[in-house]
């Protein structure tokens, strides 16, 4: 892995694999809803969906018609810090892949028409989205624990402030998050320093320059969110403060994570699926952003369940507070942690999303070494000590189901504030 600099500055990363017959090309951006605010939530999704939609050399259908011409993947994602344009494409098409989507990075029409076709598009993902409980309970979740904080936005935007945007308004935004300091290139595959040549040539006219403001660190606050829908399951979020992906303990915590939800031999599933059968799905996950994070349960249960549920997994929770994991489980979890790191570098989209993603949001990188020494050295004090943090204060609750009822008195047990609130909903 090797990290260069072009003349305007824009940092490129390559991981040359000679062995591969693929590369896999991405451009990032520093952009996404924690970069916004209320008045225009949702921007940045959109313009990763305008971004496809048609350029003065290519229209949307050329664009499709290109990388399905020529065997190869393209697309993009959203995220509430970054945003990612992406190809995976054999080594002999790459300067297709590098011309196409920096056609599409800087001159993108973005024109009425399909402003309006798009947005349409997205309004029917929010539709979607929001058929989805077990997917919007989650927000809700992050919702609860961030109270009004942007990374407490959701990615997709709302309705009412994705009808009022205009060309103008993705302009404008682009003008300030769509900066050199803020852009990265990485790619990853049989591809080595000579493609530099090829990306002065399509990215050095790029001289969009500027500097941001410090980012507000989120509090973590201990609410409950109802949100009303007519569905057969309630669906169950609980959510403690995590660790930001600089933190040192940040493994310890993802161990820690593996043994509690993390998997079918996990704390939560042998005990709320196997041994009572009370959900399909259960688990847990640690969400890291750039100086905070968070750590969730969920579980998917049956009305009448969802409080059995609910003390079910506190008690399971305070109960590894209290006497700790075994040696057993921090060995197993520390080899299913190293396998899963090593089997997902077997893949060039893999390698290029992860050097990507560390220069844009650490600007350092570990080696493969390096990152399993890392996982080896956690001890069973290191995961003592942050199971008792976690539990040491009050969680968030959310929940989505057709009534509230399984929150009753969570508020006096363990919720600072008591009054549930709701959202609206169907």
């Amino acid at each position: 892995m090797n990290k260069y600099v072009l003349k305007n500055g824009l940092r490129v990363m390559i991981e040359s694999i000679p062995t591969s017959r693929s590369v896999s090309f991405g451009i990032w951006v520093k952009t996404g809803s924690r970069y916004e605010d209320q008045s225009n939530n949702g921007i940045s999704h959109f313009i990763e969906h305008m971004l496809f939609k048609g350029t003065k050399r290519h229209s949307a259908k050329d664009i499709a018609d290109r990388f399905d011409g020529i065997g190869g993947n393209v697309n993009a994602f959203t995220a509430k810090e970054y945003t990612c344009y992406y190809a995976k494409v054999l080594d002999q098409h790459l300067p297709i892949a590098v011309d196409i989507l920096s056609d599409m990075f800087f001159e993108s029409q973005m024109s009425d028409v399909e402003l309006a076709k798009e947005k349409n598009v997205i309004l029917e993902e929010i539709s979607m989205y929001e058929d989805t409980p077990d997917d919007t309970v989650h927000d809700l979740a992050t919702r609860a624990a961030y109270d009004g904080h942007p990374l407490a936005y959701s990615i997709l935007g709302t309705v009412e402030r994705l009808n009022a945007m205009s060309s103008a308004d993705l302009r404008g935004y682009m003008g300030q998050r769509y900066r050199i300091d803020n852009t990265v290139v990485s790619l990853a595959g049989n591809v080595g320093e000579e493609v530099l040549e090829l990306l002065e040539k399509h990215f050095g006219s790029f001289d969009v320059n500027g500097a941001d403001t410090p980012l507000e660190v989120p509090s973590f606050h201990s609410r409950a969110l109802f949100h009303k829908k007519k569905t057969e399951q309630n669906h169950l979020c609980l959510t403690f403060p995590g660790y930001s992906i600089q933190e040192k303990n940040l493994y310890a915590m993802i161990l820690l994570n593996n043994a509690i939800g993390g998997g079918m031999s996990s704390h939560l599933f042998q005990e709320v699926r196997e041994k009572r059968g009370l959900a399909y799905s259960v688990y847990s996950y640690h969400t890291s952003y750039a100086d905070s994070g968070l750590f969730t349960v969920y579980a998917g249960t049956a009305p009448k369940q969802t409080r059995e549920v609910y003390e079910i997994t506190m008690e399971l929770l305070n109960e590894i507070a209290d006497k700790g994991l075994t040696e057993a489980e921090l060995t197993r979890g520390k080899e299913q942690l190293k396998g899963n790191l090593i089997l997902s570098l077997e893949s060039t989209s893999s390698r290029m999303n992860r050097i990507g993603k560390n220069e844009l949001m650490l600007g350092r990188h570990y080696t493969l070494d390096e990152m399993l020494e890392r996982i080896d050295q956690v001890e069973m004090p290191h995961l003592n000590a942050i199971m008792k943090e976690i539990m040491a204060q009050p969680c968030s609750v959310a929940l989505v189901g057709s009534s509230e009822k399984p929150l009753a008195g969570i508020g006096r047990e363990f919720i600072v504030s008591s009054a549930v609130e709701k959202t609206t909903g169907e």
